[in-house]
């Protein structure tokens, strides 16, 4: 390499590269060496913040593989932990897993046991594994949590908490800090957990979409995919608002990428009137009235100094305390609990549209806009309005699941070919482990400590998976990284565009069913040598891929003799990009192997929408043994005239149904 060039940090444990300052002249030489694959600035990557095991089947007294379960390692490179916390006892544990070749570096005040058994800390800013945020915590306590009776948020969502696989031992990476997570303390998270022989990675985190050679995600993953390691990463928060499509940046066909959807549990909190009426609204509101009821004002109505328009969002500087101490207030905005609480309100009724609950640091419920009405129209009829705000309760939600509007969707801009998100999993009002130094609202006047909370994010969504995924490892040890995730792909239980208005580019495959993942009948396991033939096709250089998978052997030329493209990527759901409204025909080529029974038929049924002509040649796939090959092909033709178009094709023995979405999804036709 470059004499000149200081490093900064090397990564030599899993793959070979450093981190250096360099100016544009010394990034353009590093650039153009003959064994630099890719020169790219850091980047800061932000984290993506029970009910849910049992919603998803996994009970309690489901048949588990305990021995196995206790040798799995879960990875989770996020901002710390909290090794305190009852979610990580090893009360009962055996040593560390033999095969563990790790270490305890976690820093100030921090102890490993049979649970936590490594832990290694990145951050400058920091001196300890000790998570900055309490995310951390919450996302190992998620995939892997210990059981912890009675656990609750102040009596709210009271249950056992415990993550997908109890028994499991957790590996602890802080490579996020304040600000983020910086690329240079990524790729040194991934070195060291590849290295140190973690199971999964579980990386509840994520930015913008980069070029694989840039993405240190991707790299990462693409490194640990290779020892033989799954990455389960979450799709993104981005799904709200302008750009929400395309809006997911885990791209890569070796990431496993998690949306976010609901459970069959919903918290809700209730603003009781003084006329009798009840409206119910969002919050985490863990407060016990101190009154039956209180006076209610309007924001307009608490001002001398501000227009009409911003004292009813209640902005900054416009309420007056007098007016508005020990009163309930109505404000037309969201997130205003800090004016609120600085006026000396007792409490504050937000209009806000959020299909979740958040922690209120104070008395609070957030209404929509059409049922906010009703509380004006009663407050400005009444005499003497009165209101109440009710500790939060929870309910049943009959219509769960459905995709969070927050989730970050597909389609793959990168490459469209591959679908994207992967699965969907349980990421709305999700009860978890939390630091008791952090707020559970993030506001700066709430100093409250708690061990539990309640949170709602991909990030939430993503260590569900990664505890699913290691579930099934723990049933099936030899399994490669792409038969787990096609195991949890194909099993996953179907969704519509009710469920998510943006079919599968909202929800993937569908929602994850774990107990099902570990009988999947049949499974498309992706060679390395696909993924070298998938960069050949998108334009990659022969000495690029070479560098990024350090082999030697591998050469375009020979593999892009044969007819290929990146929809024949052996990948358990189909997705091909047409022109809306053109004549197109597509075909798809597929190998399943058995894992199911040693001898079984399977047979194909496809469902397709009018327009979409879809056929499969064979039909049947005859299988004598266990670990047979059989190869297929998938025809897809016809006139697609929206945005989205979806069929799909079951293969069913009798006792497994391995069940692929096939999407078709459309660009605008040329103008004339």
């Amino acid at each position: 390499m470059l004499q000149e060039v200081v490093s900064d940090r090397s990564y030599t444990r899993s793959f070979n590269a450093f981190a250096a300052n360099l100016t544009d002249q010394e990034q353009k030489k590093l650039a153009s060496h003959d064994d630099v694959v890719s020169v790219f600035p850091s980047t800061t990557l932000q984290p993506q913040t029970t009910r849910s095991w049992d919603f998803m089947g996994l009970h309690q007294n489901v048949h588990r593989n305990l021995a196995v379960e206790s040798d799995i390692i879960i990875g989770v490179i996020d901002d710390g932990i909290w090794p305190e916390s009852e979610s990580f006892s090893d009360r009962g544990f055996s040593p560390v897993p033999k095969k563990w070749k790790g270490a305890c570096n976690g820093g100030e005040n921090f102890t490993c046991n049979n649970k936590i058994i490594g832990a290694r800390w990145y951050t400058a800013l920091d001196a300890s594994v000790r998570d900055g945020s309490g995310h951390g915590t919450i996302c190992a306590s998620i995939a892997a949590g210990n059981y912890v009776k009675n656990a609750s948020f102040y009596g709210i969502a009271q249950g056992t908490a415990r993550g997908g696989v109890p028994a499991a031992r957790i590996a602890a990476y802080k490579a996020c800090g304040g600000i983020g997570c910086e690329s240079v303390d990524l790729l040194s998270a991934f070195d060291d957990a590849v290295a140190d022989g973690v199971d999964i990675i579980s990386l509840s985190l994520g930015g913008g979409i980069l070029d694989i050679k840039d993405d240190v995600v991707a790299i990462g993953a693409l490194h640990a995919m290779q020892k033989g390691i799954l990455t389960v990463n979450a799709a993104g928060n981005s799904g709200r608002g302008r750009g929400r499509n395309s809006s997911t940046a885990s791209v890569a066909p070796w990431l496993f990428s998690v949306a976010a959807s609901t459970t069959d549990r919903q918290i809700v909190t209730k603003v009781a009137l003084g006329n009798g009426a009840t409206i119910i609204g969002k919050g985490v509101n863990s407060f016990k009235p101190k009154s039956t009821k209180f006076a209610l004002i309007h924001g307009k109505n608490a001002t001398s100094t501000c227009t009409r328009k911003e004292a009813k969002s209640c902005e900054d500087g416009c309420l007056n305390s007098r007016l508005v101490k020990g009163k309930i207030l109505i404000c037309e905005d969201a997130n205003r609990q800090r004016q609120a609480m600085d006026a000396g309100a007792y409490g504050v009724i937000e209009m806000a549209d959020d299909e979740f609950s958040s922690v209120t640091a104070m008395p609070a419920s957030e209404i929509s806009p059409q049922n906010i009405r009703q509380i004006q129209d009663y407050a400005k009829n009444s005499t003497m309005p009165v209101a109440n705000i009710l500790t939060s309760e929870s309910t049943k939600q009959s219509n769960a699941p459905i995709v969070a509007r927050f989730s970050s969707r597909g389609p793959n801009l990168l490459i469209p070919e591959i679908m994207k998100p992967d699965v969907t999993a349980p990421g709305v009002e999700i009860l978890a482990a939390y630091s008791p130094k952090e707020s559970p609202s993030n506001y700066h006047f709430d100093d409250r400590s708690v061990k539990y909370t309640i949170v709602s994010g991909t990030s939430m969504s993503c260590p569900h998976v990664a505890g699913a995924a290691a579930y099934v490892k723990s049933i099936h040890p030899n399994w490669s990284p792409s038969a787990i995730k096609s195991a949890l792909m194909t099993t996953a239980i179907p969704m519509t565009s009710a469920k998510g208005k943006h079919t599968e580019f909202s929800y993937g495959a569908g929602h994850i069913n774990p107990v099902k993942a570990a009988n999947p009948g049949l499974v498309y396991e992706t060679i390395e040598e696909e993924y070298v033939k998938m960069l050949c096709y998108k334009g990659y250089s022969m000495p690029t891929i070479r560098k990024l998978f350090g082999n030697k052997t591998s050469n375009c030329i020979r593999l892009q003799q044969h007819k290929w493209s990146p929809k024949d990527l052996n990948y358990p759901a189909m997705a091909s990009l047409v022109r809306r409204n053109e004549p197109f025909t597509v075909t798809f080529s597929r190998t399943v192997t058995n894992v199911g029974n040693a001898s079984s038929t399977y047979r194909a049924n496809i469902s397709a929408p009018s327009g979409l002509k879809v056929s499969v040649q064979p039909q049947e796939l005859s299988l004598k043994k266990l670990n047979e090959k059989k190869s297929f092909v998938v025809k897809v033709g016809g006139k697609v005239p929206v945005r989205v178009s979806s069929a799909t094709l079951e293969w069913n023995d009798g006792s497994h149904n391995v069940r692929s979405p096939i999407v078709i999804y459309t660009k605008s036709p040329k103008r004339s």
